[in-house]
């Protein structure tokens, strides 16, 4: 699928590993996995994850996500991001809107996902999704700052759904 802007939106490839991992490093808002990690997610994961490529088809921007086993009819969306020079152009929202339309055939109804409270960029996107798609939109912290041990700070479970 294009975007208004030329963008392709796809499922990724163990081949856009590498590209995915420079975006999260130079985010900058992102925890940083290993490069394995990305590699080992888009081999798993490719059906619950995009890749949004640009004018010469390298990635510009990602979102890998999962359906939980417990709970087969939510998304989670483990990370989002877009590299700087793309930002400010609707693809984070494009991404997210993308799978939740390739999602719907196999049931996917809510979507989760965690947000630290210094993140505002990703608060508004996430509340800008519910009230886009009219879904409820609930919050409470799934893990407290003292769990992590290096004062990394709560991660805050956004559920959204049901959706349309």
């Amino acid at each position: 699928m294009a975007t208004q802007t030329g963008i392709l939106l796809e499922p990724p490839g163990v081949e856009d590993g590498a590209a995915v991992w420079r975006i999260a490093r130079d985010s900058r808002a992102l925890d940083l996995n290993s490069s394995y990690s990305y590699l080992l997610w888009f081999r798993d994961f490719a059906a619950t994850s995009v890749v949004a490529r640009g004018d010469g088809g390298e990635p510009v921007g990602f979102t890998t996500g999962y359906v939980r086993p417990e709970r087969p009819r939510t998304l989670v969306v483990w990370q989002i991001a877009v590299e700087e020079r793309q930002r400010g152009r609707g693809l984070a929202a494009a991404m997210l809107d993308h799978l939740a339309a390739r999602l719907r055939p196999r049931g996917v109804r809510y979507l989760e996902t965690t947000v630290t409270p210094a993140n505002t960029a990703s608060n508004r996107l996430f509340t800008v999704f519910a009230r886009r798609h009219g879904a409820a939109l609930g919050r409470e912290v799934l893990f407290d700052g003292g769990l992590f041990p290096d004062g990394h700070e709560p991660e805050v479970l956004y559920r959204i759904g049901p959706l349309p």
